[in-house]
């Protein structure tokens, strides 16, 4: 409402010229409900393309399995330490969840930076760099001697064939770590703090910041099956019936898709309404024509 009105004053106080002058950039951003609905029917059909097996290789939207197979249903309990990794900050946190009587969680957490020259260079200096934060948070807490399982939030594109085993495909959002494409980011999590040899730690799943979101919500609302990000990237995950899914064994029950929408128009698909820009933003970022749909929407 606020926003509605200082934008109202802020038109009133421009004169004509500036008023089309302006018009004439804010003509690019206007979508009609005939090109929206087209737009949708184009991802639709990127989504179906991503579930088949034959037709995945060629699908922008690749619509991951995450062996994620059901939401929560309010009786979990334990004491658990997740690590959140999707931006040039990640947060590691100590969860204790309950259940006595009523659902109870609590949180510690402690945010750390990535530098610029470890988001950009060697793989192993920055899984060191995590592992460093991570024997850092512990030792504040006084928990060194307490191997723990640990939940790994991980926000790039994965291919999972597990729930704690992970290979990155590529890295989006900046980061150009050597090293890692194609490698399980579970294994080199793990090789990082054997090395350090001051704590250990049970990695027992990784999932992308979606499926986070939508098992946090979950917990609290069983309806939710539907996670999704808007922020340094954007992407979303589902539930979805495993009969429909052609990457993932069986015909049985349901597991969440990590959707990965952020590459959706990387085949030209979004070329007749890409503005000036958007091309412009695309150019600029280390990966050129790749994640378009993500550029034309996150706050990357």
């Amino acid at each position: 409402m606020i926003a509605s009105h200082l934008l109202a004053y802020f038109f009133t106080e421009l004169n004509h010229d500036q008023v089309q002058k302006v018009d004439k950039y804010l003509y690019h951003l206007r979508l009609s409900d005939e090109v929206l609905m087209d737009i949708s029917h184009r991802f639709r059909r990127e989504m179906d393309k991503g579930l088949g097996r034959d037709t995945n290789p060629t699908a922008t939207v690749k619509m991951l399995p995450t062996f994620v197979r059901s939401t929560p249903d309010g009786t979990e309990e334990g004491d658990f330490l997740a690590l959140d990794l999707g931006g040039t900050n990640f947060r590691v946190l100590h969860v204790k969840v309950s259940d006595n009587g009523k659902q109870k969680v609590e949180m510690k957490n402690q945010i750390y930076s990535i530098p610029e020259d470890i988001m950009r260079g060697s793989g192993t200096a920055l899984f060191d760099h995590i592992a460093e934060c991570l024997g850092n948070f512990l030792e504040k807490l006084e928990m060194k001697d307490k191997k723990l399982p640990l939940g790994f939030t991980f926000s790039f594109p994965c291919q999972q064939k597990k729930l704690d085993e992970s290979i990155l495909l590529t890295w989006t959002k900046g980061f150009k770590s050597s090293g890692v494409e194609g490698k399980d980011v579970v294994s080199l999590l793990r090789k990082a703090i054997r090395k350090r040899g001051d704590f250990d730690i049970d990695v027992v799943a990784v999932v992308n910041d979606t499926v986070g979101t939508m098992m946090t919500c979950g917990y609290d609302d069983h309806n939710c099956e539907i996670g999704l990000i808007v922020g340094t990237g954007t992407n979303a995950c589902y539930m979805e019936e495993m009969r429909h899914m052609d990457l993932a064994e069986g015909d049985e029950g349901r597991m969440c898709v990590n959707m990965e929408w952020g590459a959706f128009g990387d085949d030209g698909a979004l070329e007749d309404i890409r503005t000036p820009f958007d091309r412009e933003i695309d150019m600029g970022s280390l990966n050129p024509g790749k994640q378009l749909f993500e550029k034309m929407i996150s706050g990357m």
